[in-house]
């Protein structure tokens, strides 16, 4: 069913889907489903399971929280606004929950998405992470000074960071395959309608053939491709192309891996005067299959993000449950890869059975220490994370070659607001909350030695039952 006129054009004009194709726009227009509210009517409620993502085209949603047996006003969002007309996002990527109630205020019309279509969305149409993340990063802050939930967001500034951070180069691979791809179709076009009226039906076999062949090599390295596509070049002058179409094709086919002993076993099966239209069909099949691949590949990514992401804050599983620290440790890593990039990370992970632990709150703790670790090292040295079993608790230790912390600061480093970084770098929660979440939340311990050169932070986890 073709997508409401109306509905495809008010889409457009909403910031969040800025830039957006016709063919991207007639998807979410048909993938959502307008509602209409009445005068206090509930969106979403606290505590309810997440399943929805909302657009809002008319009307006002007000978003408030129970925060100590009070309703507590967080936001309000107007049809008529100009920018952030979109509500929902933040317990799809971050819980299992909503974490807020919403009510329209008068009349009120959206587009709902399920989550599955939300997803969807971020898989087809990436361009819409750059507006979405930053305001997702921004209504964290506000829900943590408004509702005081800090435990519960710690770990989200860095999980909206290498979502931005990891999504931009998918989304823009995506985005210039799919500008080149609507390039290259008029020109497929009309090279298919020549080679179909000049190729004989063997000689169509023959190329349908070769071009399953082709591509399928090790890529070369830029000076041997350029060599590779002077020879392919100097063959085409040979058949009687002209200068400037020999380069324009040889760049193309060299790139594919063709060669002058794949051209030669090619023109062996063509007449001549079918050559010059063959190669003019190949070369667009050729770059639209490459291009199709990096578009493939760049979803690929962002469905591998959102499994991370999915890992990381355990989405759709009880806050408690047997617990895999390994996989809880590597999904920190991934997700905090971009601060990793010149860290060297050793893993030493011994046999450590699964436990009762809380993960999302686990993974908030092994944040913290790689962030600190991080920090400590200026960017660059080595990180090493080691698991082992110690009698009836699980050991996770954090070493890192950072400049230490001194003497004096080691018996306060697990006190609240105290800090030994630079002003503005640290709010000296970040230890103290770990600490909580390990002694308090699972009867742990955690232990710090330090020495220039050598800083280990030790969190014994107790392999039996959490306390209530």
């Amino acid at each position: 069913m073709p997508a409401p006129a109306w509905l495809t054009a008010r889409l457009s004009a909403i910031e969040l889907f800025a830039g957006l194709s016709d063919e991207q726009l007639d998807w979410l227009a048909c993938a959502g489903t307008v509602r209409e509210l009445g005068d206090g009517q509930a969106l979403f409620v606290e505590g309810a399971p997440a399943d929805g993502f909302y657009i809002l085209l008319d009307g006002e949603i007000v978003v408030s929280k129970l925060v100590g047996g009070r309703e507590q006003v967080l936001t309000r969002h107007l049809g008529d606004a100009l920018e952030h007309q979109f509500i929902g996002e933040l317990p799809l990527l971050t819980s299992d929950e909503y974490l807020a109630t919403a009510l329209a205020v008068g009349p009120a019309r959206v587009v709902a998405y399920g989550k599955d279509a939300f997803f969807d969305m971020l898989e087809r149409c990436p361009q819409v992470c750059r507006v979405l993340l930053p305001v997702l990063a921004g209504r964290i802050n506000a829900m943590e000074r408004q509702a005081g939930r800090s435990r519960m967001l710690e770990g989200l500034g860095m999980l909206a960071a290498g979502l931005a951070h990891e999504l931009n180069n998918p989304a823009a691979a995506a985005l210039r395959a799919a500008r080149e791809l609507r390039d290259l179709a008029p020109r497929l076009a009309a090279t298919a309608v020549e080679w179909g009226r000049t190729g004989e039906e063997s000689e169509v076999r023959l190329v349908a053939r070769f071009q399953d062949r082709m591509g399928s090599g090790a890529a070369l390295d830029p000076l041997a491709e350029a060599e590779a596509a002077d020879d392919v070049a100097d063959w085409l002058r040979e058949q009687g192309l002209g200068p400037d179409r020999a380069v324009e094709l040889a760049d193309d086919l060299a790139e594919h891996g063709v060669d002058r002993a794949a051209l030669d076993e090619l023109a062996a099966g063509l007449r001549p005067d079918a050559l010059a239209a063959a190669l003019a069909y190949l070369v667009p099949v050729l770059r639209i299959r490459t291009l199709a691949g990096d578009a493939a590949e760049a979803a690929e990514r962002v469905v591998e993000l959102v499994r991370r992401t999915s890992a990381y804050t355990n989405l759709d599983r009880a806050p408690q449950r047997d617990a895999d620290l390994r996989e809880g440790l590597e999904a920190t890593l991934a997700l905090m890869a971009p601060k990793l990039r010149n860290i060297r990370v050793r893993r030493e992970y011994g046999g450590v059975p699964d436990l009762q632990a809380f993960p999302s709150e686990l993974n908030q703790v092994w944040t913290n220490l790689i962030d600190n670790a991080v920090d400590a090292m200026g960017g660059e040295g080595e990180l090493t994370i080691s698991t082992r079993r110690e009698g009836d608790h699980a050991v996770v230790e954090f070493r890192d070659t950072g400049h230490g912390i001194p003497a004096e600061a080691l018996p306060n480093v697990f006190q609240p607001f105290f800090t030994t970084k630079d002003l503005g770098k640290g709010t000296g929660l970040g230890l103290h909350v770990s600490m909580d979440i390990v002694a308090q939340r699972h009867g742990g311990t955690m232990e710090v030695d330090s020495r220039p050169g050598d800083t280990r932070f030790v969190v014994r986890l107790p392999l039996a039952r959490v306390p209530e």
